[in-house]
């Protein structure tokens, strides 16, 4: 019996990705993965806006256990993305066979990871909020809510794979179908258990729970029918320790990167506890609607990696800066416009998910008019990291956010806020002071040329990939 590859009828496509218009390859990707993460911030959307109506304490609750949950998540995201660069080079130089590989690879990965991580959160929950020195108000609403979350961590991480294996073969389409369908659905689930079940703040993390569940099982059921890129065969989930070695090389540099960012955001939530509840809340807030609007940026760095990976693997180095630069302007632009609406109608925004609650609107208003203006030196950073990346530099990458975070932003906000006559204002002045400031390193290092090396795959002779592709489409042969 013949099994699908899904090469073949994405042979077009794929060669529109290596040799179309710069522009319109970019934008072939980057659309669909942008729109599939704004749908995905709709989980923390719906939740924040639902979880706004049962009062402040509610939306602190949150706000303490999310930069929680996005640490453990960080720890191990490093292998998605790992497995995304090499799907990426692999796909760009012709090696479907090592696509399937390394998704078989990945995948194995990710499930003994996402486990692992996900029993270690929620035996440490109670550890992990006394650390960040939660008030006792909040305390009880922030470990329900975090613990329901660590157990919807393997669901998380699963999607987040199986998007990520997407991404780098160039299909960019499923997955925003399938976010589109969650977070409908979540929209019905939200309310329901947060009110009609009387769940409380324990209620929205239980609706991402279902939903992302729902979401892998939709993923890998597309990946075991093999007809969108990558076709998995019982040997490609087989323990390879070539692949293994190779992805630790990649996927701990980008954990770490991650990782330090994650952890930069709960040490930033530290600092910000010795303010109340009303600045816990208002830093929640602002923070989530910083996530929404670099969402732009953040896709956009996607769809350079995997496009960046491509050409890259495919030899074609000049098309590959080509397409670094224009990523980094677009980013740098779209995300300062994005910057100057929010200071514009920031007491609108932060009124929209804490409606009638006058102290946290102007914190939260104050918070957003002093970091929105330097948002587009978040994107031009992001799309740069983005190229890094792709070409299997991690080590850069997480480099750049040690800086950020360690070197940085945190101690900028710990000495504003804690010796000068600043306060939480300190806190505030840190952001922009390091977008800035990362924006530039980023440029230089890019500027310099190293990420020009980073070819992992070599292309595949025609003759080998004609014959691979003739194995896979008719499978194994007798007494195989």
């Amino acid at each position: 019996m013949a099994r699908p590859t899904g090469t073949r009828s994405a042979s077009r496509y794929q060669a529109s990705l290596l040799e179309g218009p710069v522009l319109g390859s970019l934008l072939k990707l980057s659309i669909p993965i942008v729109l599939a993460n704004i749908l995905q911030s709709g989980y923390q959307l719906i939740d924040a806006f639902w979880v706004g109506r049962l009062g402040g304490h509610a939306v602190a609750a949150v706000s303490v256990s999310f930069p929680v949950t996005f640490l453990l998540i960080a720890l191990g995201s490093g292998f998605s993305m790992a497995g995304s660069t090499l799907v990426a080079q692999h796909m760009g130089a012709g090696n479907h066979h090592r696509v399937n590989q390394v998704a078989g690879q990945t995948i194995l990965l990710v499930v003994v990871t996402s486990l692992s991580l996900s029993l270690i959160g929620i035996l440490l929950a109670p550890g992990l909020l006394g650390l960040l020195g939660v008030e006792e108000d909040v305390y009880d609403a922030a470990l329900v809510f975090l613990r329901i979350s660590m157990a919807a961590m393997v669901f998380t991480f699963g999607f987040s794979m199986f998007q990520a294996l997407m991404r780098g073969v160039g299909e960019v389409r499923l997955p925003l179908y399938i976010v589109t369908g969650t977070v409908l659905l979540n929209v019905v689930l939200d309310p329901l258990f947060i009110f009609g079940f009387n769940l409380g703040v324990g209620g929205a993390a239980l609706a991402t729970l279902v939903t992302q569940a729902l979401a892998l099982g939709t993923g890998l059921w597309l990946l075991v029918r093999g007809r969108h890129g990558i076709v998995l065969t019982r040997h490609d989930l087989r323990p390879d320790t070539v692949f293994i070695r190779r992805a630790l090389s990649l996927g701990l540099p980008a954990s770490v990167e991650l990782s330090a960012r994650a952890l930069g955001m709960n040490v930033m939530v530290f600092l910000v506890t010795g303010f109340g509840t009303v600045t816990i809340a208002a830093y929640g807030v602002g923070t989530n609607i910083m996530a929404f609007v670099i969402i732009p940026a953040l896709g956009l760095s996607m769809s350079t990696a995997a496009l960046v990976g491509q050409n890259i693997g495919a030899g074609q180095i000049e098309r590959a800066g080509r397409i670094a630069r224009l990523s980094a302007l677009i980013a740098l632009v779209a995300l300062s416009v994005i910057g100057l609406l929010v200071f514009t109608f920031a007491r609108e925004l932060v009124a929209f998910f804490v409606p009638g609650d006058e102290a946290i609107i102007e914190a939260g208003s104050h918070f957003l008019h002093i970091t929105s203006l330097t948002f587009g030196f978040i994107g031009a950073q992001m799309a740069l990291t983005g190229v890094f990346r792709a070409a299997g530099h991690t080590v850069v990458a997480m480099l750049l956010a040690l800086v950020s975070q360690w070197v940085l932003q945190f101690p900028l906000a710990f000495i504003l806020s804690r010796d000068t006559v600043m306060g939480v204002d300190g806190i505030w002045w840190a952001f922009p002071i390091t977008n800035m400031v990362t924006a530039l390193i980023a440029l230089i290092l890019f500027m310099r040329g190293g990420w020009q090396k980073g070819r992992l795959a070599e292309r595949e002779d025609p003759l080998s990939a004609r014959v691979s592709d003739d194995i896979i489409s008719k499978g194994p042969g007798p007494g195989t």
